[in-house]
């Protein structure tokens, strides 16, 4: 008898199974080992890696991670869990729905094997990333099918590239940040994004049409790849969707790493300077993530909110990601449903 059933891979970055010390330097070997993600030659990518980066990064980034580290886990891993698990109720008994990361546990090599194993006749990879890039949607896609290319049966595959302009998704992140602002003023909404290499964006760019300025100022076929005119456009239709006039919000870009230049405004930079423009009551919201993670919680509920506070900044308020509530699940319903 042909099988009905569909699976459902859905997928984010991934997170070190334990704050300490070895586990976090495992975690870091493998993730920036991607050469999706540090786009230089292999051998001098495992030098940088693995006698620099790993090594005396990893005793700083544990303490961190064991700043961001709750009872029940990394908050990347249990909302990743809850996903799952509530997508599988609303989806029903016609698709099998599995978690899997791209670094780390549980891996994808794991979900698909319990996929192969229940007999699929299609398969949906579903990467939790809104903007599409190279170094996040493009590897998880590469992943997946360096594995199911080992199949004897491979299934009809949908890959979702993204859904940066999704009305769900603006919906939902627009109903997170009305929920925190609720009585509350702000002078300025920051959108922030995280960042990437300029070169990894020129390297995307169809005919030359990228070219790191006013570009992005439209969203169309020419540039639907661009990760930057991605954030651009999340960005537009979610200050429509809240009303915020264009003088009232910023977009920047946040966790650059290394000396190259990275995609500007940078994030500290611009959020140092706020204070003595007159903004002294900050809003952010993460629109690149969607669950809570070391970059939102840490980097700009922590971090940004200390560099904002020592130039002067009186309130700084911290907009949630989309993490399990319902208005997301529902939207990822919509995505899988809509294949």
């Amino acid at each position: 008898m042909k099988s009905n059933k569909t699976g459902v891979l859905i997928v984010n970055l991934g997170t070190p199974d334990h704050y300490s010390v070895p586990h976090v330097r495992k975690y870091l070997r493998e993730f920036l080992m991607d050469g999706r993600v540090i786009d230089i030659p292999h051998f001098n990518r495992w030098l940088l890696v693995n006698l620099i980066i790993a090594p005396f990064r990893a005793p700083k980034s544990a303490k961190v991670y064991q700043e961001l580290w709750t009872e029940k886990g990394s908050p990347l891993m249990f909302y990743g869990v809850e996903i799952e698990k509530k997508l599988q109720q609303v989806l029903g008994d016609g698709f099998i729905v599995k978690l899997g990361m791209r670094y780390q546990n549980p891996s994808i090599k794991t979900a698909l094997k319990h996929l192969q194993g229940s007999n699929i006749s299609s398969l949906i990879i579903l990467p939790l990333f809104p903007q599409y890039a190279s170094a996040t949607t493009g590897s998880i896609h590469q992943k997946v099918m360096e594995q199911i290319k080992e199949w004897e049966n491979i299934p009809e595959l949908h890959f979702i590239n993204g859904y940066c302009n999704n009305e769900g998704f603006i919906k939902a992140f627009a109903d997170r940040a009305r929920e925190k602002l609720k009585d509350k003023e702000f002078d300025l909404m920051l959108f922030s994004y995280h960042g990437l290499p300029e070169r990894q964006i020129l390297k995307a760019s169809v005919d030359n049409f990228c070219q790191l300025n006013d570009c992005c100022s439209n969203y169309g076929v020419h540039n639907q790849f661009c990760y930057r005119a991605q954030c651009y456009e999340t960005t537009r239709l979610l200050a429509k969707e809240l009303g915020i006039a264009k003088e009232k919000y910023q977009i920047v870009f946040q966790s650059r790493l290394g000396k190259s230049p990275w995609i500007q405004p940078y994030a500290d930079e611009v959020i140092r300077s706020l204070p003595s423009k007159g903004y002294e009551k900050v809003a952010v919201m993460m629109p690149s993530f969607v669950a809570d993670c070391l970059e939102t919680t840490v980097e700009v509920g922590s971090e940004f909110r200390e560099i904002f506070e020592e130039a002067g900044g009186k309130e700084w308020i911290f907009i949630d990601s989309l993490n399990d509530s319902e208005s997301w699940i529902k939207t990822l319903e919509k995505l899988i449903l809509k294949i």
